[in-house]
């Protein structure tokens, strides 16, 4: 299959996690940089285009139009999005006998949750995603009680940490799955510690954040139909991070440069 058609294929793609995406595209983006250079630029704008929430997608096509190698610089990000130890230092970090609270199916904290397996979760439905989630931590010994949406402020109010998952974060806060924000804010009024998850690819700079937040905007769906929610910065004490737990000055961090192509969409993208 030709890399364009593949790319396409890929993009096409919805609810899979985001790091895994973003791997699955940056072969074909690889091709496309060796075989057509100048299809880099409009490639990678369609894909946040299409993926307007997902950081690790930005955090890719940012890398590869900010390298001279584009290439080199594809297999080590997928190298690093493979190899995401972001889970590991996640599940080191809780406190043993924890009760902790989570939203939807969150891929990096589902996987730390699993590494222990000795946790009480409180798993709140997020848009019906959370099923398979709830299945996987029973069967790594966790002790899970599953808890509907409109229980999302009562789970957060009762938890020891609530943990966030970010799809995409910047100096602002982060995006995550809808019910997120309801269960920071309420744990932060309650004194529960308010924990956010920003693994490989998932912090990018000001001007990429505000260029994501404009696209989710300019989809004309109110913030209430959307699959992703703002959660501001302020919310947050610790944010877990590949590098360990930091304070919420990790949302100034990126790992990424500024490429100022993807600041513009796609003509004709609506």
């Amino acid at each position: 299959m030709h890399p364009l058609e593949r790319l396409r294929y890929v993009a096409r793609v919805q609810g899979a996690d985001p790091a895994l995406l973003a791997v699955e595209m940056a072969e074909s983006l690889a091709e496309i940089a060796g075989e057509d250079p100048a299809g880099l630029v409009p490639a990678c704008r369609r894909l946040v285009d299409r993926h307007p929430s997902n950081g690790p997608v930005w955090w890719l096509s940012a890398r590869l139009l900010s390298s001279p190698d584009p290439a080199d610089a594809a297999s080590e990000a997928a190298g690093a999005l493979t190899h995401d130890p972001t889970a590991g230092r996640l599940a080191a970090a809780l406190p043993d006998d924890a009760v902790v609270a989570a939203v939807g199916w969150p891929d990096v904290v589902g996987e730390a949750l699993r590494r222990r397996g000795d946790l009480e979760v409180l798993l709140v439905d997020g848009g019906g995603e959370s099923a398979g989630l709830l299945h996987s931590l029973e069967a790594a010994g966790a002790a899970v009680c599953p808890v509907p949406d409109w229980g999302v402020a009562a789970a957060a109010s009762v938890a020891g940490v609530v943990l966030v998952e970010a799809s995409l974060a910047g100096p602002g806060g982060l995006l995550a799955a809808p019910g997120s924000y309801a269960a920071a804010a309420v744990a932060a009024r309650a004194g529960v510690a308010v924990w956010a998850v920003a693994g490989v690819g998932r912090v990018l700079p000001g001007a990429l954040w505000d260029a994501a937040l404009a696209r989710l905007d300019a989809d004309g769906r109110e913030p209430w139909d959307r699959d992703v929610e703002v959660v501001p910065a302020e919310l947050f004490e610790q944010v877990v991070t590949p590098e360990g737990l930091h304070g919420p000055e990790a949302f100034q961090e990126p790992g990424c440069p500024v490429a100022p192509e993807l600041l513009r969409r796609t003509a004709g993208a609506g």
